[in-house]
């Protein structure tokens, strides 16, 4: 039986799959090899890459036109920036992919004596330039997690690269991709030796031009999920399809993850009949979020990179303005934690609740709060109690957990959404909005109550152009909100952050109607 695949490379005689070189775009790929182009393809972890290069390189081994070699660089990365051990262990990888690849035993009998004769400086483009002559047909480099080496290390491979390049094709490799997460343009190459920032652009001003892979497009998602229910008989319903496409935005270790967990962690995999529920994806969304899978801490690792904090710190907050740079934003999209188009947005749904469940996961843990103090005898959640709660909680110890956060322009929102989690959890969920220039943050609590589920709207603004006047512009948002989501209550949260201010100024609670009738409580903090 197949499985969806959530680790290393698709095959697809064990995996279901979208065939990789449906993926990219061949024909420039393989207009690329022919101009005798080197270039870069790059795109975020797990999302496909290695599978589309050892599918490319199939290919072409697969024709008479090219021999064809992979290699993954990324065992270099334990040398930091020793060269000659680097160079030793990228020659040691070419060479045993040659052998295994194309029989090819050349290189292997060559490179130990060429890096005692030349040093690892000249060692790859020597060894290279040998390879290249010792057999007519052209050779095509395939060259994984490049950017996985650093500093001087990384430097001699792309200058040996570069050095070579006006021997194609008789005496040097025909074409080269460099693969990676980033662009190389975007490599800052910190060099020891020359104690100098080294731009990735100018140490491999070769680069013909830069692909990126993308994401599965929905009719991919549907058609990876119909190999399921091909196989097996076991559907999705139309709901529970159109959520995976929601909630992952085709990002493909997503799909892939919510599927495994839906159709194989049950430990029932012999019960066919039972279709896959919207219900059951929710559920397996947040299983995963719970147990931090290694793609979901990865992306909560870069949170705590200032360049990254400088970018999503301003979405979670909703600030009108921003003082990221171009070279920030493009990092950031590069990772794919920032969609690729506008409006600036997180990639997807689901990474958009991981980004402030992360980082609010120690004040989580340290709220002392029952979700049963605030669940009437009906099971309904009562969310005036709770939010008069939290805004004693806020007077309280804001100052204290604020000044925590290492994203402290959205501290506030942050420390409403750690409480609203630590009670909500247990029985409901918490959706969320956020995004630069929104000036606010949007949640919706869905909360089952029998056989019912109630939708509630917390609209959080931080106070600008006077009170009323926020309060004005929050009223008609939150009512907008509560229409869009068919909520049938909803509460205006209004941080107010100006210095010198009292608390018994701040704090309030009241109710007021919106222009469109709609009575919604405005909590002051």
């Amino acid at each position: 039986m197949r499985f969806f695949n959530t680790s290393g490379p698709v095959v697809a005689a064990d995996h279901y799959c979208i065939p990789p070189l449906e993926r990219l775009n061949l024909t420039e790929v393989l207009r690329f090899i022919r101009d005798k182009r080197y270039f870069v393809l790059h795109a975020p972890r797990q999302t496909g890459k290695t599978s589309a290069l050892l599918a490319l390189r199939d290919l072409l081994n697969a024709g008479d036109d090219y021999r064809c070699v992979y290699v993954n660089v990324e065992g270099g990365q334990a040398g930091r920036e020793d060269v000659e051990q680097v160079t030793r262990t990228i020659l040691a990888g070419l060479a045993s992919r040659a052998r295994l690849t194309l029989g090819d035993e050349f290189l292997t009998g060559i490179w130990p004596g060429l890096l005692a004769e030349v040093g690892p400086g000249a060692a790859l483009q020597e060894a290279l330039m040998h390879w290249a002559m010792a057999d007519p047909k052209p050779l095509v480099l395939l060259i994984d997690e490049i950017d996985a080496l650093i500093g001087d290390a990384l430097l001699s491979v792309l200058r040996q690269l570069r050095a070579g390049y006006d021997l194609r094709p008789a005496s040097f490799p025909q074409s080269v991709i460099l693969c990676g997460v980033r662009d190389v343009r975007d490599y800052r190459i910190q060099s020891t030796a020359e104690n100098a920032l080294i731009a990735g652009g100018s140490a491999f001003n070769i680069k013909a031009q830069s692909l990126r892979l993308g994401d599965f497009s929905r009719d991919q998602v549907h058609a990876l999920l119909g190999q399921h229910t091909e196989d097996t008989g076991q559907a999705f319903t139309p709901d529970a399809l159109e959520l995976i496409w929601t909630q992952t935005q085709g990002q493909p270790w997503l799909v892939n993850a919510l599927a495994d967990e839906t159709c194989f962690q049950d430990g029932d995999t012999a019960d066919r009949l039972c279709m896959i529920t919207a219900d059951d994806i929710r559920e397996a969304q947040e299983q995963l979020i719970l147990r931090r899978e290694t793609h979901l801490d990865q992306l909560a690792d870069k949170l705590q990179e200032d360049r990254v904090r400088r970018v999503v710190e301003p979405l979670l907050s909703g600030a009108e303005e921003s003082a990221f740079s171009a070279r920030d934003l493009e990092y950031v999209r590069d990772l794919g934690m920032i969609a690729k188009d506008d409006p600036l947005r997180i990639a997807n749904p689901i990474y958009a609740e991981v980004v402030p469940r992360e980082l609010t996961y120690a004040a989580q843990a340290g709220l002392v709060q029952d979700t049963t103090w605030y669940v009437n005898a009906d099971g309904g959640l009562n969310v005036v109690k709770l939010m008069t709660a939290f805004q004693t909680f806020f007077r309280e110890h804001s100052e204290h957990w604020v000044t925590r956060f290492e994203y402290r322009e959205a501290g506030p929102q942050l420390l409403l959404q750690a409480f609203l989690q630590r009670i909500v959890n247990s029985g409901g969920r918490i959706e969320r909005e956020y995004g630069l220039g929104r000036m606010r943050t949007d949640l919706l609590i869905v909360w089952p109550q029998g056989s019912q589920t109630r939708k509630i709207v917390i609209e959080c603004k931080i106070l600008h152009k006077g009170l009323e006047q926020t309060i004005a512009d929050g009223l008609e948002q939150t009512s907008e909100y509560m229409d869009r989501c068919a909520a049938e209550a909803g509460h205006l949260v209004v941080f107010d952050r100006r210095e010198g201010r009292h608390w018994a100024d701040k704090v309030f609670h009241r109710r007021q109607t919106s222009r469109s009738g709609i009575e919604i409580d405005i909590w002051g903090m």
